[in-house]
């Protein structure tokens, strides 16, 4: 992992966290959401 790559890793993590908490709440348009996020991020930065 290159520098330029710590912030979108670090961004990639809190997006998942986001989704996992959604989950566990119930709320499943906003866990799908902060997963595609997170896809997003990973698919542009790698």
């Amino acid at each position: 992992m290159t520098r330029t790559q710590l912030f979108p890793s670090l961004l990639i993590a809190i997006n998942l966290a986001s989704a996992a908490l959604y989950m566990a709440d119930g709320d499943w348009r906003k866990t799908v959401y902060w997963t595609a996020a997170a896809c997003l991020t990973f698919v542009v930065t790698f």
